[in-house]
């Protein structure tokens, strides 16, 4: 990541988690002070990062503490990086404060875990609800233009019309 940040000549300037799981968050305490960022997450997944250590300790391994958010996002807010404006859309249900980040212009949207190509997210991790994803799917981002781009935090990209009409899980 490092290697690739340098070759780009690129500048990190926020560290955002769409949410906290063992798999999107080990990596945090390391940008942040690589950096000098602060961690901004939704606060209703404080208690998904903060079980993250004894999670880890379930397969293994010690991930450390976790390092502790600077800043809540809320529902409706904007993050802006450099001048690229974010919306921030509150996707609840692969994890109690899952959000995404939606690009208006571009019609891109970083779904995290809450969408994926043919798929929606697990259930099954802490702080997990179907019932609830499926319905902040619905009500959330399958109101998107058709030709939003989704760009999940696994596998391959996919557009809001596509999930519409082949997605078995919000059929």
């Amino acid at each position: 990541l490092v290697d690739f940040i340098e070759s780009e000549g690129l500048k990190p300037v926020k560290l955002l988690n769409t949410h906290c799981h063992i798999d999107h968050v080990l990596g945090n305490r390391f940008l942040a002070e690589k950096y000098e960022l602060g961690l901004e997450m939704h606060k209703l997944d404080l208690p998904v990062l903060n079980a993250v250590p004894n999670y880890g300790k379930n397969f293994g391994f010690d991930t450390g503490e976790m390092i502790q958010p600077s800043v809540f996002l809320e529902e409706g807010e904007t993050v802006t990086i450099g001048s690229v404006d974010l919306q921030i859309l509150f996707v609840p249900g692969h994890s109690p404060g899952s959000i995404c980040f939606y690009h208006v212009p571009t019609k891109q949207v970083i779904s995290g875990d809450a969408l994926f190509y043919g798929s929606i997210g697990r259930t099954d991790l802490p702080g997990g609800n179907h019932a609830q994803l499926i319905e902040s799917i619905k009500a959330v981002l399958l109101t998107l233009p058709e030709d939003v781009q989704v760009h999940s935090g696994h596998g391959p990209s996919t557009k809001i019309g596509f999930e519409k009409a082949n997605n078995p899980f919000l059929q």
